[in-house]
């Protein structure tokens, strides 16, 4: 073969190989951002599960009290009304 199609030649396999390494690291990017998304879903969804288990226990220490409504202790607690009766009935 000739010089000239030879280093054509290269210059393809070398242009394809970049090209390839590009995907590759958009693969490999891609995959770390949802990665971390997953992380934080995971992170802030366990924060609400904490917050909501925290007011459920103010509430049963407020029933357990005895001395508010089951509106006072909604209010209160930050559970609704349908969540304290709920509580109650436990």
């Amino acid at each position: 073969t000739h010089e000239p199609v030879k280093q054509a030649m290269n210059r393809i396999r070398e242009l394809s190989a970049d090209e390839e390494a590009r995907r590759l690291a958009f693969v490999r990017e891609r995959a770390l951002h949802d990665e971390v998304s997953l992380i934080n879903e995971a992170k802030r969804e366990g924060r609400e599960e904490g917050r909501e288990e925290g007011r459920e226990e103010v509430a049963r220490n407020l029933l357990s009290m005895n001395l508010l409504s089951d509106e006072q202790i909604a209010t209160v607690s930050g559970l609704t009304l349908a969540e304290i009766q709920a509580l109650r009935q436990h």
